[in-house]
């Protein structure tokens, strides 16, 4: 028997894995002054701030229940244009349902493209176009959810099973029918779970997109901030709290049921 083959393999690759990832990890923490000793000493301004945010404003409520549901209607408009604009690019960017090399590459290029902009410089970019206002957030969101549902899509449309496409090839089922019988009640449990998470994480983005005159919550939350009223920024961080669980409940239940 060869003794070598007996030998444990080499453990110098995992060291300089690990010392390149400490590399990495203390020279992007000094090129961004991150540090852990002055986020200690940083500990006591903190306590100061979660100080003066309590107890919340209840009373503010009232005014800021409308921008909310503002909020929450625009995350509703972006979510739902921005998912139903996704469907056919999910299909165009998938390689197993067209053939074409060029269509492929143009629809995942786009994706590409509108996923490097942020959802708040959309926002910004938006609100120069066409002024303040809840039109520029939904606007923002909606290629936001876009991107985002069509990426998520074209990636499940690539793991289903090609067996029941292959059969309706055989006996001469056009794309249509393909993509209807053969595509469409593979994906659609998992088309509808990206959407319900697009829809969670736009109501956060959402609650922020005011802070470029966007509508929704985000405006108030900044000139709470602004004017150092703490005790109002708590009470629409803790509303924006309860409305983002109620929707994951909701959510949750709803992926259940379909997978």
């Amino acid at each position: 028997m060869n003794p070598t083959a007996l030998r444990p393999p080499s453990k110098m690759k995992s060291y300089l894995n690990v010392l390149l990832l400490l590399v990495l990890l203390i020279g992007s923490s000094y090129q961004t002054d991150a540090s852990l000793i002055l986020l200690l000493t940083g500990t006591g301004e903190m306590g100061k701030l979660l100080a003066d945010m309590f107890p919340p404003d209840w009373s503010y409520l009232d005014v800021i229940w409308k921008p909310m549901m503002q909020t929450v209607q625009m995350a509703i408009v972006g979510t739902t244009i921005g998912g139903i604009m996704a469907i056919p690019l999910a299909f165009f960017a998938a390689n197993n349902v067209f053939s074409s090399k060029l269509l492929h590459t143009v629809s995942r290029f786009v994706l590409n493209l509108i996923r490097t902009v942020p959802e708040l410089l959309f926002a910004g970019i938006f609100v120069a176009i066409f002024g303040l206002g809840p039109f520029a957030g939904v606007l923002a969101i909606t290629f936001f959810s876009f991107a985002l549902i069509s990426k998520l899509t074209y990636e499940s449309i690539e793991a289903i099973d090609r067996g029941p496409l292959e059969a309706m090839t055989a006996v001469g089922a056009n794309k249509l029918q393909w993509i209807h019988f053969g595509i469409t009640p593979q994906i659609i449990a998992h088309y509808i779970t990206f959407f319900l998470y697009t829809f969670e994480v736009n109501i956060r983005a959402a609650a922020v997109l005011g802070l470029v005159g966007a509508g929704g919550i985000g405006l108030f939350l900044d000139r709470s901030l602004n004017q150092l009223r703490y005790d109002r920024a708590s009470i629409i961080i803790i509303a924006t709290l309860v409305i983002v669980l109620v929707i994951d409940f909701v959510s949750s239940r709803i992926r259940e049921r379909m997978l």
